[in-house]
């Protein structure tokens, strides 16, 4: 396996960073996580802009042009073999001293590791999943734009214990509002009465790629999409729901804090969308070979 960073590629056991890396030390940087389906890097555009904005909002200046990002994407593939798999894009501020202030540092790091990836079984996109609400709460706008995605995922990291610790393997956070914001990894979607709703933005969710992808596989379905607040109400009392990311694709859900979900199984609406992406992730992407 090899292993990209700053222009170069490692073997795995040579591939290595500095303790002094404000990545490291104070998570101060950006990843992002991107699927390869039959040879093809899905959205991966889309995951460089994300990458864009997000470095903007943290006001961290990237040195590399998007064009030379995908190419090292691309490489990273080919030379490990990666038909099928998952990208894993780590930028950080780079090296540094122990103390806060970024303009110590010194040129920014990337980093680019090409692997396989470990899914979820048929089973639970056939029996669907069942969630929790766990009591900690999403970070606040107020706090951290949730469209950066960090390498700070401590929040999601104690809501995923939480969920681990009550015997789930997913989670539902709430905002500090009370309102839905997403799960401990994946966005949540629910459909009522015909229509695909999903909590917005300002609600402290990241807004995936995949989610958005779902959205677009909505429209080409004719299936009217609201984005707006949500409360676990309107989960409870849904006909069908699911997540969504980049790992989990399109997930069902059956059961939110031991309330069934509808049926109880993967409804036919959330059956549609799950065909209809995995249909889109192999036409719409870059092209490793």
């Amino acid at each position: 396996m090899e292993v990209y960073i700053d222009g170069k590629f490692y073997r795995k056991e040579d591939a290595k960073i500095s303790v002094f890396d404000h990545g490291l030390l104070y998570g101060d940087g950006l990843f992002e996580g991107i699927r390869v389906y039959d040879n093809c890097i899905f959205k991966l555009d889309a995951h460089l802009e994300r990458i864009e904005y997000s470095a903007k909002a943290i006001a961290l200046e990237l040195p590399w042009k998007r064009e030379e990002i995908a190419r090292a994407h691309i490489e990273a593939c080919r030379r490990n073999g990666i038909e099928n798999g998952y990208i894993r894009t780590v930028i950080t501020r780079g090296v540094g001293d122990l103390g806060l202030n970024p303009n110590n540092c010194g040129n920014p790091s990337i980093i680019i590791i090409a692997d396989k990836i470990k899914l979820y079984p048929p089973s639970v996109y056939e029996d669907g999943m069942k969630l929790i609400t766990v009591p900690t709460r999403r970070t606040s706008v107020a706090a951290l734009p949730p469209m950066v995605k960090s390498l700070n995922y401590l929040n999601s990291i104690l809501a995923k214990i939480e969920a681990l610790n009550c015997g789930f393997d997913e989670c539902l956070l709430l905002n500090d509002q009370g309102h839905v914001a997403e799960c401990s990894g994946d966005n949540i979607f629910v459909i009522h009465k015909g229509k695909l709703i999903t909590p917005m933005s300002a609600s402290s969710l990241l807004l995936g790629i995949t989610r958005a992808a779902t959205i677009e596989c909505a429209h080409e379905l004719g299936i009217p999409v609201l984005e707006t607040t949500m409360t676990r109400y309107d989960l409870w009392n849904a006909d069908e729901a699911f997540l969504t990311g980049s790992a989990a694709e399109v997930v069902p859900v059956v059961a939110l804090d031991g309330r069934k979900i509808g049926s109880g199984k993967c409804g036919p609406l959330t059956a549609k969308l799950l065909e209809r992406f995995r249909q889109k992730v192999r036409t719409d992407g870059t092209m490793v070979k």
